[in-house]
């Protein structure tokens, strides 16, 4: 089932978008399922800017609020605005023939797309926008050329220009426009995104931890418990 799921989120992009990708090194990014705060904050992003057009449709609004300690008040209140129920899934409101029309292909499912991709491209494609009077929407992406998507988050980042690439490979930037965040707010902001975006793609996982947590402490009670038992049984022979 996990193999047809990827099957089917491959297909959603084109062949020659994928042919349009640029081969730029990826910048590293910290995840960490453990950190709460974090995945809140990304979970904010996530429905005020990605979710518009994005769905994450295998992920239930409750199940989000319950696994990260959000309040069904304030998913409610601050989350749902594609959906009226908390048991919903996730999914969007734009006719995916709309879409069709307005950006030449339908937005992909994120789900699971930093098991498609990995984390580390999701957090450099983030990043990586530039102003591009060429591109019909006034967007480009430098690690994705000539992509469909706009910059949804440009007034957090702010406009910023390709002026080329390092010895390295890395593209070079110039910022022609500030945006409400500084470069280093963005840059964590961007990794709280990719982090949620790596919990979409396992919830289970947290699951997992809890449980891996439960199971050492019991270990380790079990090792004190044998160890005691030892000395118990071996004492006369000890002292024989």
């Amino acid at each position: 089932m996990k193999k047809l799921i990827l099957i089917l989120i491959l297909a959603a992009v084109s062949p020659s978008s994928l042919a349009a990708e640029a081969t730029e090194p990826l910048d590293p990014v910290y995840t960490n399922l453990g950190n709460k705060a974090s995945l809140q904050r990304g979970a904010k992003l996530f429905v005020n800017y990605c979710l518009s057009c994005h769905s994450a449709a295998y992920m239930r609004y409750n199940r989000m609020g319950r696994d990260l300690g959000i309040s069904q008040g304030n998913i409610d209140e601050h989350m749902m605005f594609a959906a009226d129920k908390p048991g919903a899934l996730m999914t969007v409101s734009m006719p995916e023939v709309k879409a069709k029309q307005w950006f030449g292909t339908a937005p992909p499912d994120l789900s699971l797309i930093t098991r498609v991709r990995k984390p580390e491209w999701v957090y450099s494609y983030l990043r990586r926008f530039y102003f591009d009077a060429e591109s019909p929407h006034g967007w480009n992406n430098s690690l994705f050329e000539n992509v469909a998507m706009p910059h949804v988050l440009y007034e957090l980042q702010g406009v910023q220009r390709l002026t080329g690439h390092d010895e390295h490979g890395y593209p070079r930037f110039e910022m022609q426009a500030p945006g409400t965040m500084t470069p280093e707010e963005y840059d964590e902001a961007m990794q709280d995104l990719t982090n949620f975006l790596v919990y979409l793609g396992e919830p289970a996982k947290l699951e997992r931890y809890k449980i891996g947590t439960i199971v050492m402490l019991f270990l380790a009670g079990l090792l004190v418990l044998s160890y005691f038992l030892k000395k118990e049984y071996w004492r006369d022979i000890h002292y024989s």
